[in-house]
């Protein structure tokens, strides 16, 4: 067991980067039992400690050796199918979102903080009413979760919900269109080519026949069209 009692608080470190977080989740999982608990207050911050003062604090179970384990697509299967019935959102699409956010690495964080398979920020996961973001169930769960609430936010508008996933709501919002921010329009045609590669590959798995590339943009998933890449 690490020596003091008190947790282990991410928010100390402004620029903590995915390289910095998997190097203190070593730290503590080179201890005798690897037991670490994360808390996530309301403001989004993450606190890590391996003796828990609180009853707020939830287990994660991280291991020395899988802490940057690549999960494949057959392995999340199950679960994206059991959360693409439960959101109505085409399984595909939301395998095509975890594919642009962190490749199917499960403990994957990002400059801005952004964590797990689909990168929901703390605040955000707060919300949503995720208790351990590295978790693959539980961070799927609230991202597609989150993704069906900006669908209909933005009226099954594809290209506009997947613009605020990456920018926020209120970028949105406040152009009402997608911004011109470089970042989110290269994210949004990136999940749109993985999503038609996807559905493309599925349909023709089940033997249905794709005439061409032009024919998979007009697919319909259950939420709404798969429009052009803007």
């Amino acid at each position: 067991m690490l020596k003091g009692r008190k947790p282990f608080d991410t928010s100390r470190f402004p620029g903590l980067t995915a390289l910095t977080l998997s190097s203190l989740l070593l730290l503590f999982a080179t201890t005798a039992q690897a037991e670490i608990y994360q808390y996530i207050d309301a403001k989004g911050t993450i606190s890590l400690t391996n003796v828990p003062s609180d009853v707020r604090y939830r287990r994660i179970d991280i291991h020395p050796n899988r802490l940057h384990p690549m999960i494949s697509e057959r392995e999340l299967g199950p679960m994206i199918s059991r959360f693409s019935r439960q959101h109505q959102l085409h399984p595909a699409l939301i395998r095509a979102v975890i594919k642009a956010e962190s490749d199917f690495d499960p403990m994957a964080v990002s400059r801005a903080g952004a964590v797990g398979l689909m990168q929901l920020m703390p605040q955000t996961a707060v919300r949503l009413d995720v208790r351990d973001l590295y978790d693959p169930e539980d961070n799927i769960g609230g991202g597609t979760k989150y993704l069906r609430q900006l669908l209909d936010r933005f009226r099954g508008n594809l290209p506009l919900a997947l613009a605020a996933y990456n920018a926020g709501e209120n970028v949105v919002d406040r152009y009402r269109t997608l911004p011109p921010i470089d970042e989110t329009r290269q994210y949004v045609r990136k999940v749109l080519r993985f999503y038609r590669a996807f559905l493309t590959r599925d349909l023709t798995s089940s033997g249905q026949v794709i005439a061409s590339s032009d024919s998979a943009g007009r697919l319909q998933a259950p939420v709404s069209p798969v429009p052009s890449a803007p």
